[in-house]
């Protein structure tokens, strides 16, 4: 039985099956129980802990998603890299649905969020220059690429708070500023894996064009899950191989994030 990993996948619920030898595990944080319980098990060689972002049932709404235990409960587990795969809208004509944006820059749009660990018991500044990992990366871009994916090797994912969808008028705003993709769970999930001194790598499924990218009624929460629905296969199939190409030691500048930092607490696992 797995009860230790050392990579987490945070998903949809149709990421599941990705694991063999899948135990369940019920874990308590300092900031409140995660979304849902965390699946262990293996893929190939490699421990991976799975943790559905809105619960199983899909009841935690983007803004209410309890990111702090999340990433906490991750590292607990001794999980140092992070794979995200979520669905997002293009706010490029040249990207389209069924794209796969690997961004290498985020901006943040949301409202109200908690984002750091350390608001109490000391000031901690954490360089957020570049949000994601290099070699994480590099190995999503290269196995998307190898299995025949439509990628983009990097852009800028801009978040915002929803639920609600853009309206064309900010999507054409975010649209003249170069930003390539919208979604509204890559934040504050970033800056709490790097403040965790975590590997982080965003794979974003393009479902749709956003509001202001074409004429039309807009997408609708519906069309997204039936398009994220009909590739979940395919985008599970990946996240399996790209945990198969990530490095087992980490070289990256992720691991010492911390370094030099006075921290007001331990960090878990």
């Amino acid at each position: 039985m797995v009860t230790r990993a050392d990579i987490g996948v945070i998903g949809g619920s149709g990421f599941y099956s990705l694991l063999d030898d899948a135990t369940e595990i019920e874990i308590s944080t300092p900031y409140g129980p995660p979304s849902d319980v965390v699946t262990v098990g293996r893929i190939g060689s490699r421990s991976v802990a799975f943790l559905p972002r809105h619960g199983r049932d899909h009841r935690f709404p983007p803004h209410r998603i309890p990111y702090r235990a999340n990433l906490w409960a991750l590292r607990s587990l001794g999980v140092r890299q992070v794979l995200a795969p979520s669905a997002v809208g293009s706010l490029r004509a040249e990207i389209g649905p069924g794209a796969l944006v690997v961004p290498d820059q985020l901006v943040d749009r949301t409202s109200g969020r908690t984002q750091t660990y350390y608001d109490a018991g000391g000031v901690v500044h954490v360089a957020f220059a570049d949000p994601y990992c290099p070699a994480g990366r590099k190995a999503a871009v290269s196995v998307a690429g190898a299995s025949g994916w439509e990628v983009s090797d990097g852009g800028t994912l801009v978040v915002i708070e929803g639920p609600r969808f853009s309206t064309r008028a900010e999507s054409r705003w975010f649209s003249a500023n170069g930003w390539s993709i919208v979604g509204m769970t890559a934040f504050p999930e970033a800056v709490l894996a790097r403040e965790l001194a975590l590997c982080y790598t965003s794979m974003s499924l393009v479902t749709d064009h956003d509001a202001g990218v074409e004429t039309g009624e807009g997408v609708t929460h519906e069309e997204v899950l039936a398009f994220f629905g009909t590739n979940v296969t395919r985008m599970r199939s990946l996240v399996g191989d790209v945990i198969a190409a990530l490095p087992e030691e980490r070289v990256c500048p992720c691991g010492s994030a911390l370094d030099g930092l006075k921290l007001p607490f331990e960090l878990p696992g």
